[in-house]
């Protein structure tokens, strides 16, 4: 990720926000990200792909408070960009690893429902913070064409805002825990 794009994701400490590519492969990410969604660096780059780890992580699949629409949805998303580019051997072989491995990414694959991303609220269950629901905005990245960044912010007032706050404030805190 370049220089002005790492620049935005450390300026926005507040905001949880990451840089994905067309294949969900998580390329950058802020601390604010981290505190919510767990540690990107910690895992190998292979890793990194957030359909990979809504289907085949059992903690990362327990933070969606409706795992059910996520999952949906990252399907759908995957099957459009599987559409623009059949010949594309990374895509491809995460497509075959999920319906080998996972049942009910074969049945939404099966269903052949499209989407592409787009503006949605999530909710999380997060193991120290409680459930926080926010709102995900996603802009694409002009200068890199298949890379967008995905910024997920809270209501103004609301407990998630004060949820989120609480959680940036305890990720901040030395890890005695």
């Amino acid at each position: 990720v370049a220089g002005p794009l790492r620049q935005l994701l450390d300026g926005m400490p507040d905001v949880p926000a990451m840089v994905l590519n067309r294949r969900q492969d998580v390329l950058a990410w802020n601390r604010a990200a981290v505190a919510l969604l767990g540690d990107f660096g910690a895992r190998p780059p292979a890793e990194r792909n957030l359909i990979r780890l809504t289907f085949l992580d059992e903690d990362y699949r327990a933070r969606y408070a409706d795992w059910p629409r996520a999952a949906g949805a990252c399907v759908e998303v995957l099957r459009m960009e599987a559409g623009r580019d059949p010949a594309d051997p990374v895509l491809a072989a995460l497509v075959r690893e999920l319906l080998e491995k996972d049942a009910d990414f074969r049945m939404w694959w099966d269903s052949h429902q499209v989407r592409g991303a787009r503006e949605l609220t999530k909710t999380y269950r997060h193991p120290v913070a409680g459930p926080v629901t926010l709102d995900v905005q996603q802009f694409a990245v002009e200068t890199h064409p298949g890379q967008r960044l995905v910024a997920y912010t809270a209501e103004p007032g609301s407990p998630s805002e004060e949820a989120l706050r609480f959680l940036l404030q305890w990720s901040a805190e030395p890890a005695e825990r």
